[in-house]
């Protein structure tokens, strides 16, 4: 039934306020009979490196194996938009989320099995990058660390928690760079107050966040390295990439929600998962400014900074534990202080 119905499904995925392409092959006007279709979900800033390369170059790889087409229908935005979208019933094969948050919902509302990504390379963890500062030219406040972003007279954009997966790493980021080395809650508490009374704009998603301080507005931007590397590689942001001593990874796995793919479509979903974890896929990956599992992939690339004290989630505790101590603890009383002013 998707064949008949498809173009319904293309208006209810371009109905989100995101960005929304569709990944056409060469010289294809639509989908045919016998054409695989693959429905696909990102974060914001996936859309340039996935539409723009990756997609291409599993499609390429596709022809010239099997002689047959895949398309995709690709749709980027915030994590709360895509999660919302598809617990409301919007398509999707795959997607790719940044936060357990939204992959807890989909498992919780029977979307997903609890171990979706289990059953992935890697537990699905599919890209990763760490989470950095972006200052204007020059860096004319001689910022270094995120303690520096808590002075008096520092404008800072940084995409809003509730609605982006990224911006609730940098939270992480901010929490963990203030907890370690001593600081523990008091530390956390009190760095993350610092820097949210100095947040001017929140955006709703990362990729936002970037345009919104690409217009001028603010002296930073808390954002991950990829975003920022990108940015920087496509002429649209001119400023510096500071690395705080301590900051921590993000990372995104890949759910596929078996119970929307057709039979049909399953032998290229199985390919392009396994493409995915290739070295030619993670070539791309870094080419775009993502950090690979590969150490030589990363350290072709050059331009990926140096991080003292680089954490991941697991440092902090795992995911429960940073969900009960982090979020709904410390970063909510934090929120609560900083809109009393």
């Amino acid at each position: 039934m998707r064949r008949v119905v498809s173009w319904g499904l293309y208006c209810l995925i371009l109905a989100i306020p995101a960005g929304a392409v569709l990944v056409w092959p060469p010289g294809d006007a639509g989908a045919r009979p016998g054409r695989s279709e693959i429905i696909f979900q990102g974060f914001s800033t996936l859309e340039d490196t996935f539409s723009g390369a990756v997609f291409p170059a599993f499609q390429a790889q596709w022809r010239a194996e099997r002689g047959e087409e895949v398309q995709f229908v690709a749709s980027f935005g915030s994590v709360g938009k895509i999660t919302n979208g598809i617990l409301q019933g919007v398509p999707a094969d795959m997607v790719v989320l940044h936060t357990d948050i939204g992959v807890r919902q989909l498992v919780e509302a029977g979307v997903v099995p609890p171990d979706v990504c289990a059953r992935l390379p890697r537990g699905g963890m599919l890209i990763h990058t760490p989470i950095v500062i972006v200052v204007r030219p020059g860096n004319p406040l001689g910022i270094r660390d995120f303690k520096d972003l808590t002075r008096p007279g520092v404008l800072i954009v940084h995409a809003d928690p509730g609605t982006s997966g990224q911006s609730y790493w940098a939270i992480l980021a901010e929490y963990g760079a203030g907890s370690r080395n001593g600081g523990g809650w008091s530390g956390a508490n009190e760095l993350l107050r610092g820097i949210w009374k100095n947040v001017v704009s929140q955006p709703r998603s990362a990729r936002e966040a970037r345009s919104v301080f690409e217009s001028g507005v603010g002296d930073a931007l808390v954002t991950s390295e990829q975003d920022a590397i990108w940015g920087r590689a496509v002429g649209t942001l001119r400023a510096e990439i500071v690395y705080p001593r301590s900051t921590i990874v993000s990372e995104a796995n890949l759910m596929v929600i078996s119970k929307n793919v057709e039979e049909r479509e399953r032998p290229a979903v199985n390919a392009l998962i396994e493409f995915f974890w290739s070295e030619r896929c993670q070539r791309i990956l870094v080419e775009h400014g993502f950090r690979s599992s590969n150490e030589d992939l990363n350290e072709a690339q050059g331009t990926f900074g140096i991080i003292e004290d680089l954490f991941s989630i697991e440092d902090l505790g795992g995911w429960k534990k940073v969900r009960r101590e982090v979020i709904e603890g410390t970063w909510k009383q934090v929120l609560a202080e900083t809109r009393r002013g």
